[in-house]
């Protein structure tokens, strides 16, 4: 997907992009692949190919949720930015914050931060499960999102408890995104959300399979949930 192709399929979805904003794509791409000879943040480094399956993948959550109110958005091992940083890039009114619990990552989004002029953006050195235990944490985002980071079930504990009541929890899924889901509905249901919907794609110019489910929170979390560093992959909340 080159520039011309990004711009068009996102005016196509009602994202029209200000000559501002795709500077800041240009230089987020320059700089992750600059930063990608220092440390591995992405095996993906080819300019169409960034566009297509870091940023147009990204921001492909904006096709079946709206991100334009000035929500608090909570990124939950966005590694290298994604998918927020895309999406924040369109919607510039997002206060972002990004948990991760590589520091070299947190050093990465920290410069391209500065590069890209954003604000209201914090990005954090911790782990998911640790980070909701924090006061003022916990239940206290409008969004949560996740891209790539592990099973739907296991996703679903390390983001839902951070998510407030009424809010939402998006997840960026690939081709197993269903089969994921029917074995997450258990954990869903324990830390107080319902599935509103899952939204099938596939991605331009390669057709692979895409779902973006967005789970709302119905009810408050119990309070044992997240447990403790590494149970929730080891012990997920399946039936």
């Amino acid at each position: 997907m080159n520039k011309e192709q990004f711009i068009a399929a996102l005016k196509d979805k009602g994202i029209h992009l200000s000559d501002f904003q795709l500077k800041q794509f240009d230089i987020y791409f320059h700089t992750l692949v600059e930063w990608n000879n220092k440390m591995n943040l992405t095996a993906i480094t080819e300019e169409e190919e960034v566009y297509l399956k870091h940023f147009y993948d990204s921001i492909s959550a904006a096709f079946y949720f709206d991100f334009a109110d000035e929500i608090t958005l909570c990124d939950i091992g966005a590694g290298a930015g994604f998918p927020s940083i895309p999406i924040k890039i369109c919607f510039p009114s997002i206060k972002l914050t990004i948990v991760d619990s590589l520091q070299k990552r947190i050093t990465f989004l920290n410069h391209l931060a500065k590069e890209l002029q954003l604000e209201n953006v914090s990005f954090i050195h911790d782990r998911a499960e640790t980070f909701a235990k924090r006061t003022g944490m916990r239940e206290s985002f409008d969004v949560v999102t996740a891209r790539a980071v592990a099973r739907m079930s296991v996703l679903t504990e390390l983001c839902l408890p951070l998510v407030r009541p009424n809010g939402h929890f998006v997840a960026l899924k690939g081709a197993a995104g269903q089969e994921e889901l029917d074995k997450a509905n258990y954990a869903i249901k324990t830390l107080g959300g319902e599935v509103k919907s899952i939204n099938h794609f596939t991605l331009p110019s390669e057709d692979s399979d895409r779902n973006i489910v967005i789970v709302e929170k119905k009810r408050k979390t119990p309070t044992k949930y997240p447990r403790k560093p590494g149970t929730p992959g080891k012990e997920p909340l399946e039936v």
